[in-house]
């Protein structure tokens, strides 16, 4: 059977002493891992949820300055401003080293402001428009990206406590179980043959006295 003990020998008892050994040491790492792991995942979440909280209020803001850019220059004009490009925005992919992971990352890159307009085709508003709307690309870019490294740490800690569980439930009581059965089965051996050897003596020593 699969779950059939080893035969009680004492290679097999140094051998399962070996793998209980390991198998402590294997749970100890893994929890140190998951510890880790979850500090850092509450630190992402708690970073994640500022951002998030900053990104809200940048969207009211962002919409707050495009709706008084609609009622400074109207619906047409917002429209052809929109299609001359005041900045090139681009977003690349990065790494970033968490616990020892290598995760993957979003950056938005933002170049230098280019006029492709008039100052009497403008107004003040429909520049600020343009920062807002820019800063919140950039921060939501930086949130897709966060939200990437937390998403990937709570997979890996849900895995790592698999593997806990797998040690702690499993993998170390039954070679607990093992160790226990093997010590024991090899003591009561003991016990028989200096029992068996104290009878053959005392036999010997009453065949003598005949």
């Amino acid at each position: 059977m699969a779950n059939a003990y080893p035969a009680p020998t004492k290679t097999n008892l140094i051998a399962e002493k070996r793998n209980l050994s390991l198998a402590l040491q294997g749970y100890d790492l893994l929890e140190k891992k998951r510890e880790i792991l979850v500090i850092e995942l509450l630190k992402r979440m708690d970073e994640l949820d500022l951002l998030e909280r900053d990104i809200h209020e940048l969207t009211d803001k962002a919409y707050a300055h495009l709706r008084r850019t609609l009622l400074a220059v109207g619906r047409e004009r917002v429209l052809a401003l929109s299609f001359k490009p005041v900045r090139s925005i681009s977003l690349e992919t990065g790494r970033v080293e968490v616990s020892g992971m290598s995760l993957p990352t979003l950056v938005a890159h933002e170049g230098a402001p280019e006029l492709n307009y008039s100052f009497m085709n403008s107004f003040a508003v429909s520049d600020e428009t343009v920062v807002e709307f820019s800063e919140l690309l950039q921060k939501l870019a930086s949130a897709a990206g966060l939200r990437s490294i937390v998403w990937r740490l709570a997979r890996e800690v849900k895995k790592t406590q698999r593997r806990v569980n797998a040690l702690d439930k499993m993998v170390i009581p039954r070679s607990g179980d093992i160790v226990k059965f093997i010590e024991l089965t090899l003591d009561e051996r003991e016990r028989e043959s200096l029992f068996a050897i104290k009878l053959l003596k005392r036999r010997a020593a009453e065949r003598e006295n005949l």
